[in-house]
């Protein structure tokens, strides 16, 4: 974890641990730092760096913020307005942008932001270029062979501008539309857009596909992202899909980067069984290269046991999509995601992409002419039980030879009907105890043994 970027970039709550200052100095240093790349490799034209935002009440100071600093580092600043995470890694991506920043905090309430550095090539930012905005932000940078107290200004005709490029958000609606194998004529899609950046997108697409859509949380105010709406609250489109008789539902998050799924009989489609649904689809058709899927650590035991099933392999990264994503890339993998939704499909984006998930998912249903409930039947989710335990210091509590000891033994006895999971969080000081196993019962029974040892231990706050 970086002093100020995570794994989904820089994260706070508006004007108390996020800033306008922060944002302001993030626009200097990117706007700065790539123009002045391109200037020692021969090209003096100014770096051109896209930004998006969703739709909280703060991510319009954060544009403005941000593109001030970008032009008054000499680079222009292309406006995508409200849109979402994978459009502006797309657009980032095909429009040849020297980078591009998301204005989201994903699935948290309005009153939180953040600051997502996307590269060239549509992606997660490379943490040497994060690492030197830390550096920057902290006042001790030092790049290009020399200490920099403050980086210079642009004078005169230097100075950048900022564009409107809703256009670009326009063509990513047409690139969606244009993967839509099927037509959604005579099927009745619900949409949960969280009140978020997928308001004035997702329901363009499906509807010009043929679907008879739906759609709830559709009219921001700039406070009501993610309030009792969206993915983290997927009750309320399981109760509208089976009020209004729908075919599926799609609840995406407020930067709809992730995707999850309702079926016609009301129930939650996870992330796992997205990946094991499009997996066994792919396979069917022998397009899923690697005959691979990637999850992280935490997807169901059930998943990996139906995966097993239908034959087909999968690999464990550590939780975070961009350790998915690297995976994918240095593998060749093209399918691969989280239990919470971020689904990539490496063909057609670099990232998690909610509104691209939803499409897939009903390729498959149209492709099988079968319902959403059938095709996910064959996953069966184990109980699973998660506690968080706070600690005193969670690699001294990992490393307690008892501790492990316990695990071991959990493990052992589990075999091939369940597991024990325990890892560190990565942004608070606990320790997460997790079992999966064929009833609620015995993943209590396994989680207690190794908290037991835990707290006997005193590693517990």
């Amino acid at each position: 974890m970086g002093r100020y970027f995570g794994t989904d970039g820089f994260r706070g709550t508006a004007n108390e641990n996020l800033t306008a200052d922060h944002a302001y100095k993030v626009g200097r240093f990117i706007g700065w730092y790539y123009g002045e790349l391109k200037k020692r490799n021969g090209d003096d034209s100014p770096a051109r760096i896209l930004i998006g935002k969703d739709t909280r009440r703060s991510s319009y100071m954060f544009e403005y913020s941000l593109a001030g600093g970008l032009t008054a580092s000499g680079a222009d600043a292309y406006l995508l307005h409200v849109t979402t995470t994978p459009s502006v890694a797309y657009i980032s991506r095909v429009d040849g942008f020297d980078c591009a920043v998301m204005i989201s905090a994903s699935h948290n309430p309005y009153h939180d932001n953040g600051l997502k550095l996307i590269n060239g090539k549509g992606e997660k930012m490379e943490d040497e270029v994060i690492n030197l905005v830390e550096d920057y932000l902290d006042g001790k940078l030092n790049v290009f062979g020399q200490s920099w107290e403050e980086i210079p200004f642009a004078k005169n005709e230097k100075i950048g501008k900022s564009v409107d490029y809703v256009s670009g958000r326009n063509r990513y609606i047409g690139y969606l539309i244009s993967l839509g194998v099927y037509s959604f004529r005579g099927m009745k899609i619900g949409l949960d857009c969280a009140n978020g950046a997928a308001w004035n997108i997702a329901k363009a697409v499906f509807d010009a596909l043929g679907a008879e859509t739906y759609v709830i949380n559709n009219t921001p105010n700039g406070i009501n992202i993610n309030d009792n709406a969206g993915s983290t609250h997927i009750e309320v489109l399981q109760k509208f899909v089976v009020e209004n008789g729908l075919d599926a539902g799609f609840a995406y998050d407020g930067d709809a980067d992730r995707c999850l799924c309702v079926d016609e009989k009301g129930n939650v489609i996870t992330g796992d069984h997205i990946l094991y649904i499009y997996a066994k689809y792919m396979k069917d058709r022998e397009k899923l290269v690697n005959n691979t899927v990637v999850a992280t650590v935490m997807s169901n035991f059930g998943f990996f046991k139906a995966l097993e099933e239908a034959g087909i392999d999968y690999a464990k990264t550590a939780v975070g999509d961009k350790y998915v994503y690297e995976y994918m890339k240095e593998h060749g993998c093209c399918l691969g995601g989280e239990q919470s939704g971020h689904i990539i499909f490496s063909k057609y984006a670099s990232t998690g992409d909610g509104i691209l998930t939803s499409l897939k998912i009903m390729q498959a249903v149209m492709s099988k002419k079968q319902k959403l409930s059938e095709l996910a039947a064959p996953m069966v989710e184990y109980p699973q039980v998660l506690v968080n335990v706070r600690v005193k210091d969670k690699a001294a509590a990992q490393a307690d030879p008892d501790v492990q000891a316990a695990v071991a033994k959990a493990s052992e006895e589990l075999g091939s009907t369940g597991r024990m999971l325990v890892r560190e969080s990565g942004t608070e000081p606990l320790v997460r105890v997790m079992a999966e196993a064929e009833t609620e019962e015995i993943c209590r029974k396994y989680v207690d043994s190794v908290v037991d040892v835990l707290k006997a231990n005193g590693h517990t706050l």
